[in-house]
């Protein structure tokens, strides 16, 4: 007998350019593409299904796309965003490749909530159209869903 399968999501997100969408997450973040159309893309995000949707509104990077933030030890947190948790040995790869890329963070790769529950390492950018990720890692699993 063998054990079901983690759970993973699924997330669509719309963009504005296809090509910049297979640059960006093909490329820079080095997800695997999977099934595709004229349509959408879809990409293998450390294990979930990310669905890049070419949209019918254009709002690409130029900065139309609402901007709100809330603060957060310091940094000025882009809302809405996703992203994954990593272990931190994936997340300090993900950090050096993206930093050699010469990615425009919105929070550059650090650590927050230094010696407080929750401690992460963590860094905040934008795919093409606009989109906000986050990548964190915790160096004590425990802590995810610490209080």
């Amino acid at each position: 007998m063998h054990s079901a399968p983690r759970p993973r999501f699924h997330l669509a997100v719309e963009v504005d350019d296809l090509a910049a969408a297979r640059w960006f997450y093909g490329r820079v973040l080095g997800c695997a593409e999977g099934r595709s159309s004229e349509r959408w893309v879809d990409f293998d995000l450390y294990g979930h299904q990310l669905v890049a949707h070419l949209g019918s509104s254009s709002h690409g990077s130029s900065g139309a796309r609402d901007r709100t933030s809330n603060p957060v030890d310091g940094d000025e947190v882009p809302i809405p965003h996703f992203g994954v948790l990593l272990d931190p040995g994936r997340w300090r790869a993900l950090a050096d490749r993206l930093v050699a890329a010469g990615t425009d963070f919105v929070v550059e790769p650090r650590t927050r909530f230094v010696g407080q529950p929750g401690e992460q390492s963590t860094m905040f950018l934008r795919d093409p159209a606009g989109n906000a990720l986050e990548f964190k890692a915790f160096a004590d699993d425990g802590q995810v869903f610490a209080v």
